[in-house]
């Protein structure tokens, strides 16, 4: 069985355990989905599908699915605070730092990420390298998550075609391992620069102290 064909399936199976379990599959096949750092497994398809339907109350599908997602997004935090412990005092120092300096601007951020189909995984493992706050993080994933949900519950009657292109849920396969290799590729990058720069030095010389 070809890679293709296995995540079909895998997607397939998702969508029927969905279904059968109610709002409880939806929870869980979102969390699996979610927890599968790298690996595209498109459980967006389990919304598209009940939003087609109508079987279950769509808000309800929606709060299901957000939760659950939001709560797998964490496997990649987690992650990063299990590689943080490896590193040195002084690379402990500068993402101590830089945590700081992103204060302002994470919520927004990391809402975005979870609302839209770019990849979480870039995010979250550097967040939790950071030790960034949890429920910092885990409030504006879970909306982000949510108002993403809704979108493709309420409206997968309506705009079936789009909604398939826009998230993934019916997407070429190929492109998905493309963008999973890119993925891939980009954390990796973003570690070695977050390690690599001294961001208490890099603000002071680039920032005003008001700013930081």
């Amino acid at each position: 069985m070809t890679l293709e064909n296995m995540l079909r399936q895998i997607a397939l199976w998702m969508q029927e355990f969905s279904i059968q379990y109610g709002y409880f599959g939806v929870f869980l096949m979102s969390l699996l989905g979610s927890m599968s750092i790298f690996l595209p497994i498109p459980y967006t398809v389990i919304l598209f599908a009940i939003g087609s339907t109508k079987n279950l109350n769509p808000l309800l599908v929606s709060l299901s699915s957000s939760l659950g997602s939001a709560i797998g997004e964490f496997s990649g935090y987690i992650l990063g605070l299990g590689g943080r412990k490896i590193l040195s005092d002084e690379r402990r120092r500068k993402m101590d730092f830089l945590v700081k300096v992103i204060g302002r601007i994470g919520p927004i951020v990391i809402f975005l990420f979870s609302f839209t189909p770019l990849p979480d995984d870039l995010l979250f493992i550097p967040l939790g390298v950071m030790r960034y706050n949890f429920f910092k993080a885990f409030i504006p994933a879970f909306l982000g998550k949510l108002c993403m949900s809704m979108m493709i519950v309420y409206s997968a009657g309506i705009f079936r075609e789009a909604l398939r292109v826009l998230f993934g849920v019916e997407s070429d396969w190929i492109s998905a391992l493309i963008s999973m290799i890119v993925a891939i590729i980009l954390t990796i990058v973003i570690f070695l620069i977050m390690l690599k720069v001294d961001w208490e030095k890099f603000f002071e010389k680039h920032v005003p102290k008001r700013d930081v």
